[in-house]
């Protein structure tokens, strides 16, 4: 179909956009999947609605030139469940656009983007912040929708939650992981933490461990690794990144190969990068008493099955990186008030949500002897189930109308 302007849309409500869409259809969803592209900018991108069954879509938009279709579909998929466990009225969704996050035009592809959604945001869809995008970015989809509530993760100067600057995520990945760590019998203190991936979440994580009284002895960027048995100077390599981002470990010192992080000698691993990277050879190999998933879907199955079997406790993506989207949830709350979120109400609410999550988990899959993933899993398909059944959205059931 073509939209008015030089935007080229195709839009299916329950069908496919392409042939292989139909492979991404399941019960669950996705209800609905939007590509849209730009002539004049170059743009392409895509927007994944899972199931909204317990509230309008929300889950971040990331920016990558290998984006594919199927990537946001999964991060749909992970948003769906994440936003059930925490038990926050939101449906899984997920927006990305294909192209450099570096590019000269990014604002001219970010502005087509956010026209070429008018019609699904802000109503069914906000925009939020994933890989590629900054709170500045924030700001240009509000301006170009003329809506404040377009977007969450805008700059503080606009009335937003700086989720990175907070450090939100990795704040809550660290407290699932003093948490779980507790369930199992280890003590943080003194534990050895190797984080692979030294973002917004990587980073935020390792302060909190390190106050928490942990010793990270690893972490990694795109650029490469560092590690010290006795422990990273973690405030040095804060400072480092500011001004060097991802080239950090090299300067650090001693650069090893990126994927070095997954293999040292640790008692907690933590992958908060990429998707799959925590393959087999990884889950048979590791030293680490427990996984907690930083980044969304770092652990292939088949891995989780070999950790499973080697004992090794594991703390899923959607239960342990939730923090982000419990502010975002309070960010959405406030929009369009006069008033900011206050931050230190922010941090508390995560740590009560994910502490509790993560031992619900642990012993969900400890007493049904499943997986910690099949166990969340459980968690957040029971709630979004009943919610299906309720809006009448399941064979067989009438259920009370279409809710919201």
């Amino acid at each position: 179909m073509l939209k008015a302007g030089n935007h080229q849309s195709t839009r299916e409500s329950g069908t496919t956009v392409t042939e292989d869409a139909f492979s991404l259809m399941d019960e669950w969803g996705p209800e609905k999947i939007v590509c849209v592209s730009d002539r004049k900018t170059g743009m392409r991108g895509v927007l994944v609605l899972d199931n909204t069954a317990l509230g309008m879509g929300k889950g971040g938009t990331r920016m990558s030139p290998t984006l594919t279709v199927r990537e946001v579909a999964r991060l749909a998929r992970t948003m769906t469940w994440k936003w059930a466990a925490v038990d926050l009225f939101h449906g899984g969704a997920k927006a990305g656009i294909l192209g450099d996050p570096n590019s000269p035009n990014k604002e001219e592809i970010l502005r087509a983007f956010a026209r070429a959604l008018a019609n699904e945001v802000p109503k069914e869809y906000v925009f939020g912040l994933d890989m590629g995008l900054t709170e500045r970015d924030a700001a240009i989809f509000i301006d170009e929708l003329g809506d404040r509530g377009a977007a969450v993760g805008l700059p503080r100067q606009l009335g937003g939650l700086p989720y990175d600057e907070l450090g939100v995520t990795g704040y809550g990945v660290a407290e699932a992981a003093d948490a779980a760590a507790a369930a199992i019998g280890l003590e943080l203190s003194g534990a050895r933490v190797a984080i692979q991936g030294f973002g917004a979440v990587g980073q935020a994580a390792a302060e909190r461990f390190e106050q928490l009284g942990a010793v990270v002895v690893a972490v990694s960027t795109a650029a490469g690794a560092v590690h010290d048995p006795d422990g990273l100077d973690v405030q040095r390599l804060v400072a480092i990144r500011a001004r060097l981002r991802d080239d950090c470990v090299l300067e650090y010192g001693n650069a090893l190969p990126a994927d070095a992080a997954l293999a040292v000698d640790t008692d907690i691993l933590v992958p908060a990068a990429r998707e799959d990277v925590i393959d087999d050879d990884v889950a048979l190999s590791t030293t680490a008493k427990l996984v907690v998933e930083g980044a969304n879907l770092p652990t292939t199955p088949s891995a989780r099955e070999a950790l499973h079997k080697r004992g090794i406790a594991l703390v899923p993506d959607f239960i342990a990186n939730a923090g982000g989207i419990v502010a975002a949830a309070h960010s959405m709350g406030a929009r369009y008030s006069a008033f900011t979120v206050d931050p230190d109400d922010i941090f508390s609410m995560i740590s009560t949500k994910l502490r509790a999550n993560a031992v619900a988990v642990l012993e969900g899959a400890r007493r049904d002897g499943v997986t910690p993933h099949e166990a969340a899993y459980k968690l957040a398909q029971d709630r979004v189930r009943v919610a299906m059944q309720l809006r009448g959205q399941v064979p067989g059931t009438s259920g009370v109308g279409r809710l919201g």
